[in-house]
């Protein structure tokens, strides 16, 4: 989905190369707000250079025009184990550096941390073009939930080698900062998320599709959406809301998304309706239809379903990270629980269901606080940093106060 940002020229327009392992139409967190990201910087008026690999259906040749100021540059890509549903990019150094040695671009922005993304740090040093990067995802965590914990050492090494060297490291959170610094990586700047808070809305809630989950007006449905894999801690998601059916035996539990962990997951929990992948306005009104969003990732570098989940009026619970700590305050409008402190979890999911008023009072002012966390902010943000950082001499970005995201 494309941001709904007017069109208008900013007084330095960059021509961007945007490097990333994950695009739209492919469905995660990265991929959503890349594509999000995307669209916006070519509503202002700058230009993208898209280098990513080959999708299924891709059938032109690179570089692509497919709007005004935007090419795509496909590469060659090898599918990730156990993770099928993204692959590593691979491209060579020296093609970069022909292709921006004829046009070159002002920033490159490495988005992924795969063999792309140091193909395109390496091409760009080279060339003493700036570099910015994101951390979107916590790989280091995520080898421990399948069976590469032995080197997670070895991985964050390897990626505080690659945003060490990058001239800026964009972070989602303050938390997030925080913690990487203390892990040695340097350069880190907040820039923050935003929400589309038109698409995600409780405007969008559906009485045929609760009708179709089997529940009335009355009944409460307690909702996931995410990837259904080990790293996003869903034997405690099961646990939580079976134990919430003791107090609401009408409870209804949806789950949305895919993944490893689905066959066992529907196999063992027959009573649960399992939606698959949900896109647009279809997953929108899926959040809207349901009244509690229970998330008890412990993974996430973000988590844009946690925002989306307040957009939709929600009352959420997830543990004290992330985006639930940059945005959430505790009883005000949503809970949280201290890290890995099940326990807790599990309390304020019966402490939800045993109130509808609390309920009624978080979903109201879940909705409220996402109304303030526009995605037209954060890309101001940005697109400033950007600009910023495409005027430095590479290899020496200025000790600047990290940028401040929105916050509750």
């Amino acid at each position: 989905m494309q941001s709904t940002v007017l069109l208008r020229h900013p007084q330095t327009a960059l021509r961007i190369a945007v490097v990333t392992e994950t695009y739209p139409p492919e469905i995660n967190g990265v991929a959503r707000t890349v594509g999000l990201m995307v669209g916006d910087l070519l509503a202002r008026g700058h230009q993208i250079e898209l280098i990513r690999p080959r999708q299924p259906g891709d059938d032109r040749d690179p570089p692509a025009a497919h709007a005004t100021g935007f090419e795509e540059l496909l590469t060659a890509g090898f599918r990730i184990p156990n993770y099928p549903e993204l692959q590593i990019g691979i491209v060579g150094t020296q093609r970069l550096v022909r292709a921006w040695n004829t046009r070159r671009p002002d920033i490159v922005h490495v988005i992924t941390e795969g063999p792309l993304g140091w193909s395109a740090l390496r091409a760009a040093r080279k060339l003493e073009i700036p570099v910015v990067s994101d951390f979107h995802t916590n790989f280091n965590d995520y080898s421990r939930h399948y069976g590469f914990g032995w080197i997670a050492g070895l991985i964050t090494a390897c990626l505080r080698a690659l945003h060490n060297r990058c001239d800026r490291t964009f972070v989602p959170t303050h938390e997030m900062r925080e913690r990487l610094r203390a892990q040695g990586f340097k350069a880190l700047s907040v820039v923050g998320r935003g929400i589309d808070t038109e698409l995600f809305s409780p405007q969008r809630r559906s009485v045929e599709l609760r009708s179709a989950w089997q529940c009335g007006e009355d009944a409460l449905v307690a909702l996931y959406v995410g990837r259904l894999a080990a790293e996003k801690n869903l034997r405690l998601f099961v646990q939580t809301v079976r134990a919430a059916r003791h107090l609401r035996p009408d409870l209804r539990v949806v789950i949305v998304g895919d993944g490893p962990l689905g066959r066992s997951l529907r196999a063992e929990n027959p009573d649960f309706v399992f939606a698959g992948m949900r896109t647009g306005e279809d997953l929108a009104a899926h959040y809207a239809s349901a009244d509690l969003f229970v998330f008890p990732s412990l993974s996430e570098t973000f988590g844009n379903v946690t925002m989306e989940a307040l957009a939709s009026g929600l009352a959420v619970l997830a543990f004290d990270y992330a985006a639930a700590r940059e945005h959430i305050v505790h009883g005000h409008n949503g809970l949280v629980a201290p890290c890995d402190d099940e326990l807790a979890f599990r309390r304020h999911a019966l402490r939800l269901v045993g109130s509808a008023q609390e309920v009624e009072k978080l979903r109201r002012r879940a909705r409220q606080t996402a109304e303030r966390l526009s995605w037209s902010k954060a890309f101001d943000e940005l697109e400033q940093s950007m600009i910023k950082f495409a005027a430095i001499t590479p290899g020496a970005a200025p000790d600047c106060a990290p940028t401040a995201a929105a916050t509750d």
